[in-house]
């Protein structure tokens, strides 16, 4: 019997290869490895039946009559479900799960960022001035997380370690250890007037397109600050800029953007209560490795012929 065809399409492939190697799994697979930029063989298109990648180039999907199985290298995959060529029976596996210790620790210190007065403390160093300065504690106040996923959930365990009251929403309802308090998305406005922060990570898909717009940010405290590290797409960026002139909300801290990079005319730039991170919040040193974990667990699964694990609902859009 042939082994089915895996395509690595990414740059640095190297320890997908070697952890499936590792696993035991490359005598029952075909390996082959492809830069992001290069483009696949005829044969290669004839006969890949799983396949790793941040996305072909339109159309080619269409070309690929074997494809089974999809691991994408992110958690959000709205630009795969947006294809036309995206065939109905594919397996989409995403990468959630793989953000849930650095985007919960970059997330803090967002939070320790706006509460804590090191950032103008290295202004006063580059001028040798000393200047008192009191910083805000996180302990005792309300967070508020909108999408009580795995990274939420994590976010959650580790604020409630910093004596923090933690809230926020869930599509089904199911009580979360150290939240206290978990409501439906239809019980946003709720969140949003409680909470001193509160943190996006939503997925993008119809029902979020500008979820965060001048209506919700008039629910939140004057002195409440919004951190978003889930999608561009959940804000409308004019709303959010108003907002901040007018005093609606403290600030914002953001680290995903409708269009990357930012470009150097918008509006955010030129906001001073406004933060633009590069995109910093999956980052991680080791990343690489974090998501080869789970394609190797899934490639177990498809040469099995098990249920492979963190696939797409396609309705709702993770």
């Amino acid at each position: 019997m042939t082994k089915p065809l895996l395509l690595l399409w990414t740059d640095g492939a190297e320890p997908y290869a070697r952890a499936i190697t590792e696993a035991g799994l490359a005598d029952r697979l075909r390996i082959e490895m492809l830069a992001r930029a290069a483009t696949p063989t005829d044969a290669q298109l004839a006969e890949a039946e799983a396949l790793l990648s941040w996305g072909p180039p339109a159309g080619m999907l269409a070309r690929m009559p074997k494809l089974r199985f999809v691991q994408a290298l992110t958690a959000g995959v709205e630009h795969w479900l947006a294809r036309a060529d995206l065939p109905a029976d594919l397996a989409l596996s995403c990468a959630r799960g793989t953000h849930r210790v650095q985007m919960p620790e970059n997330i803090l210190g967002a939070l320790f960022h706006i509460t804590k007065p090191y950032a103008a403390i290295v202004g006063d160093n580059a001028a040798a001035r000393w200047t008192r300065r009191v910083s805000t504690t996180l302990a005792g106040q309300t967070l508020g997380i909108l999408g009580l996923g795995a990274i939420g959930g994590e976010l959650a365990r580790k604020a409630a370690a910093l004596e923090m009251r933690v809230i926020g929403t869930k599509r089904g309802v199911a009580e979360i250890p150290h939240v206290a308090k978990v409501v439906g998305p239809e019980r946003t406005d709720e969140v949003l007037a409680e909470s001193d922060f509160v943190v996006l990570l939503l997925p993008a898909t119809p029902a979020t397109e500008n979820f965060i717009d001048a209506a919700r940010l008039a629910r939140m405290k004057t002195s409440a600050w919004l951190v978003n590290f889930g999608r561009g797409a959940l804000i409308n960026d004019a709303d959010l800029v108003a907002a901040v002139r007018a005093g609606t909300i403290a600030g914002a801290v953001l680290d995903v953007f409708r269009t990357e990079p930012l470009p150097a005319e918008h509006p955010f730039w030129s906001e001073e209560k406004i933060m633009v991170l590069p995109h910093i919040g999956g980052l991680h040193p080791q990343r690489d490795s974090m998501v080869a974990a789970l394609l190797v667990d899934n490639l177990r699964r498809f040469v099995d012929g098990a249920p492979l694990t963190q696939l797409v609902d396609w309705q709702a859009g993770y």
